[in-house]
């Protein structure tokens, strides 16, 4: 057996250069007690958390390999619950970083997540077109809405009323009834997709946004409420001054309202009115703050619109001043004014408070007011920067004031090149508006330098300088030390495409689309602000060629320029003579990147053909054609003093190759979107590369050796994992195909769950068939066969535990239900094993009831199961009691309220008294 060649692995190091993802929203959370301070927003996987008044990132809540696209901060602010690309849903704790939760339930991209208003459960929204309500106490899905025909926009929970309301881009808006898990009424008055939802007015408005310029208002009136008020009371009074005139309401789209059961017994909803947006565009993100007062959203512009909505008690101020100016004009006038005639537009309800314009588009925004009255706005821009705005609500013009702006840790549009210092140190990053230099181990940005559109670059040899080539022709030339521009050259009159410094270090070489390959040196200049010399470069020679020039590389020994062109064709010529010497052909697309090994024996180009070409450099023979990406190769770099490459392609991979023996060694998966390019370390321990996601990656060699075998076994295990969860989901007996389903979702985690637990009760059946031999393994082992099963059984995650039990064979039910009934009866794990039977009861119905060998257990499962849950209960409600009581006894003997918010409670009810008795007065 002949010697496997080992490599070592490359694996990620860090993720540096984002400042926020414009893929999710940004969400104010709670660090330390503190409110309005530190916000969390989507960075790729991950979710960074910045302190927006320092500037400095405080928290990084790292993800697995899935775009993080939707965030929700819990109402205790403790939480954050964070959606991913691929539906998986995460619960991360502030306080540790760690994710205590995952709830896998959605087949495609989470699009909405909302708490309600304890924190207990958790409503989730997707592409998928379905609504999970998740129980986020037992960690475990409740149930799945099914009723949208397109990508659910916004979901919302009613605080008062088990009651969700939820919009989709199929132009509908559905409201759902908690208890009974249906819809029970839609609003199909739009016409174009609704991208917003948002309650305001004590949840008896909801505002809807779409794809034109009007914000919709629809007014609720809850039939319970209703029912319960005098019904002597006057109509008028009823609405107390919410009422609007008829010809608010445009007509161009009738108020249509499927009802999906006979009556409307839970609620009325009716359109009352538009405001009108400034943006033309549809809406991107319509919110209110916690308290519903503030109302903001925004288009696909840069410009925030922020709305005031009025509280009952300040419309009845307003329309009592209405009335006042009313009686005076109809004094003056002598006319008798007509009851009931004097009404609060919704303009003047809903106020426009400010507009505010940021530096770039926006993507997303929260909110927060704080108890002085002051509103703090967070804005994530499309351009990788974080803006905060704070606006005084109690100013006779608010005006919004820029209290920070995190744009530091990132560029602000795509990086095209890439370089490392010859010390392995610093790496150099550009774009269309700034070069960076980063501290490759500590990743902190020490110099940012403006620049034109940058396409290539190098360090100058002593890393003190380095180089740039734009987009317009020029090459700048910058001084590390200072940060400033030395020099600015006109090099060629288009693009400068590519850029190689020449082995002996003393000049380097540029082609660029003017068909034009130019050779420079470094020289020493005197400066004539200076005494000392500066370096400076000059052109010494140029060769003019047919076509556009890609991308330029010398040999190792300067011997040798290989020289890529618009005709697909890569040239070689002699440095010296610049004489041609081989032309390497077929490829069938341009080549757009090249390298040459350390040894001068071989060239590898990439095109945007998507394969890989590995030529000998002696003869120009194509050695191997290798299809290397599903899409156009960016980027191709040889590791120092080996035959081993590297190339970026533009589907978000890169690829590890050996070019002796033609094989694909690894693939480093990370990024997101298209690469363009990467960078090795003069060493090779490093990699850097950067992507469209706007951020760049940092991997690292690691010692551990990669045997090709292994690899192709792992990615054989991953391409048979992502099949599973791609199958069809398995269908439980009686089901109908309705409203409702089972919220989990068949992965890969379910199916092993479902194994551990068969391999559990096989076990269990050998032993107690060999108890005598068993016993001695029992006691080694330190449990008893059924005491294993159980543990087995606890270990499954209580949000995988009812599609585990979906999976399993019935063949292993009936011994199960043996063992739970042994289990109950000794009172251990009560909650969990209820829970386990309902479901395998309610899954198997039918064939557990027609086998005769269950009867008795089934008998003895209901009495054990009854007096064990009720002593359970019973338990429950005297620790409920006995806290009660020592609560009365605290406040008894300070005198003092125990919770926090019972003070808030009691100057509510003071309030809605007092209203009441004007109200009262009034109608006397």
């Amino acid at each position: 057996m002949g010697l496997t060649k080992q490599y070592l692995r490359y694996g990620p190091a860090a993720l540096f250069g984002l400042v926020a993802s414009a893929s999710g929203n940004a969400a104010f959370v709670a660090l330390r007690g503190e409110r309005g301070r530190c916000v969390a927003v989507p960075a790729c996987e991950h979710v960074f958390v910045w302190d927006t008044r320092k500037g400095e990132k405080v928290l990084i809540l790292k993800g697995l390999k899935q775009e993080v696209s939707c965030l929700c901060a819990s109402p205790d602010g403790l939480h954050l619950a964070v959606g991913y690309e691929d539906g998986s849903i995460r619960v991360f704790s502030l306080l540790s970083g760690e994710a205590n939760v995952t709830f896998n339930g959605h087949k495609a991209a989470v699009t909405a997540l909302k708490y309600d208003q304890l924190g207990g459960r958790l409503v989730s929204g997707s592409k998928d077109t379905d609504v999970i309500v998740w129980d986020v106490i037992n960690e475990s899905g409740l149930y799945r809405l099914k009723g949208h025909k397109d990508a659910v926009t916004q979901v919302l929970f009613l605080k008062e009323k088990n009651l969700l309301v939820t919009s989709g881009k199929d132009t509908l808006v559905k409201w759902w009834d908690l208890d009974t898990q249906h819809c029970f009424k839609t609003l199909v008055g739009h016409r174009t997709e609704v991208w917003g939802l948002a309650l305001v007015s004590e949840e008896k408005r909801l505002i809807t946004g779409t794809a034109d310029s009007e914000l919709r208002v629809w007014d609720i009136t809850y039939i319970q409420e209703e029912q319960d008020k005098d019904p002597d009371e006057p109509e008028s009074k009823k609405s107390k001054g919410s009422s609007l005139r008829a010809e608010e309401n445009t007509g161009e789209d009738e108020t249509l309202e499927l009802d999906e059961c006979p009556e409307e017994r839970l609620l009325k909803c009716s359109k009352v009115g538009s405001i009108m947006r400034e943006g033309r565009d549809r809406i991107v993100t319509l919110a209110t703050d916690g308290t519903g007062k503030i109302l903001a959203c925004h288009g696909t512009d840069a410009v925030l619109e922020v709305f005031s909505v009025l509280s009952e008690e300040e419309v009845q101020k307003k329309l009592e001043k209405k009335m006042k100016k009313a009686k005076k004009k109809a004094k003056q006038k002598s006319e008798e004014e007509p009851e009931g005639s004097v009404e609060l537009s919704l303009q003047e309800e809903i106020q426009r408070v400010t507009n505010i314009r940021a530096s770039a588009k926006i993507k997303s925004f929260d909110l927060i007011l704080s108890p002085k009255g002051e509103l703090k706005i967070v804005l994530v821009l499309q351009n990788n920067i974080i803006e905060s705005y704070n606006l005084n609500l109690s100013a006779q013009v608010p005006q919004a004031v820029r209290a920070s702006k995190i744009t530091i840790g990132g560029h602000r549009s795509d990086v095209r090149t890439l370089a490392f210092s010859s010390d392995n140190i610093a790496i150099l990053s550009a774009a269309a508006e700034s070069v960076k230099i980063w501290n490759r181990s500590t990743l902190q940005c020490i110099r940012t330098m403006e620049c034109e559109y940058a396409l290539c670059s190098l360090f100058v040899p002593g890393d003190r300088q380095v180089i740039v080539g734009t987009k317009t022709g020029k090459l700048q030339l910058y001084d590390l030390a200072s940060g400033s521009l030395m020099e600015t050259l006109a090099a060629h009159d288009k693009a400068v495409w590519s850029i190689a410094l020449s082995p002996d270090q003393r000049g380097f070489v540029t082609g660029g689309a003017d068909k034009c390959v130019k050779f420079w040196e470094f020289e020493l200049v005197k400066d004539e602000s200076s005494i000392q010399k500066r370096l400076s470069i000059k052109q010494v020679r140029i060769l003019q060629l047919d076509e556009d020039v890609l991308c330029v590389r010398y040999s190792p020994n300067q011997k040798l320029l290989a020289v890529s062109l618009l005709d697909c064709t890569v040239k070689i010529f002699y440095t010296d003579t610049l004489k041609f010497f081989l032309s390497l052909y077929g490829h069938k697309l341009p080549v757009l990147c090249m390298d040459i090994s350390y040894d001068g024996a071989l060239i590898a180009t990439g095109s945007a053909d998507r394969n890989v070409k590995i030529w000998g450099l002696d003869f120009g023979d194509c050695h191997r054609s290798l299809f290397a990406h599903d899409d156009s190769v960016m980027y191709l770099q040889f590791v120092a003093k080996s035959h081993l490459f590297f190339t970026a392609g533009k589907d978000n991979k890169i690829k590890q190759w050996d070019a002796d023996k033609f094989e694909h060694i690894q693939t480093l998966e990370g990024h997101h979107q298209e690469v363009w390019c990467l960078a090795l370390s003069p060493n090779g321990d490093y990699v850097v590369s950067s992507s469209h996601d706007k951020s760049l990656r940092l991997w690292e060699r690691t010692r551990e050796p990669l045997v090709l075998e292994e690899e192709r076994e792992m990615q054989r295990e991953a391409e048979y994992e992502e099949s599973v969860a791609k199958e069809e989901q398995p269908v439980v007996a009686g089901e109908t195909q309705g409203e409702t389903g089972l919220a989990g979702r068949k992965t890969i985690e379910t199916i092993k769950a479902a194994e551990r637990i068969m391999e559990a009760i096989e076990l269990y059946r050998e032993e107690m068939a060999k108890l005598k031999e068993h016993k001695a393994i029992c006691k080694a082992a330190g449990k008893e066969p059924s005491e294993y099963v159980l543990e087995v059984f606890k270990k499954v995650k209580s949000s995988e535990l009812e599609e585990s039990l979906l999976v399993l064979p019935f063949s292993y039910v009936p011994d199960l239900l043996r063992l739970f009934n042994e289990h109950i009866h000794l009172g251990s794990e009560v909650e969990l094993l209820c829970r386990a039977l309902l479901f395998l009861l309610k899954i198997h119905f039918g064939q557990i009831t027609s086998n005769h060998m269950l009867v008795t257990v089934i008998e003895n499962l209901k009495k054990t199961t009854i007096s064990r849950v009720s002593e359970a209960r019973d338990v429950l409600g005297f620790n409920m009691a006995g806290l009660q009581y020592l609560k009365r006894e605290i406040e008894a003997k300070d005198k003092v309220t125990f919770f926090a918010d019972a003070t808030d409670r009691f100057e509510e009810k003071k309030r809605k008294r007092k209203k009441k008795e004007k109200m009262v007065l009034a109608v006397v």
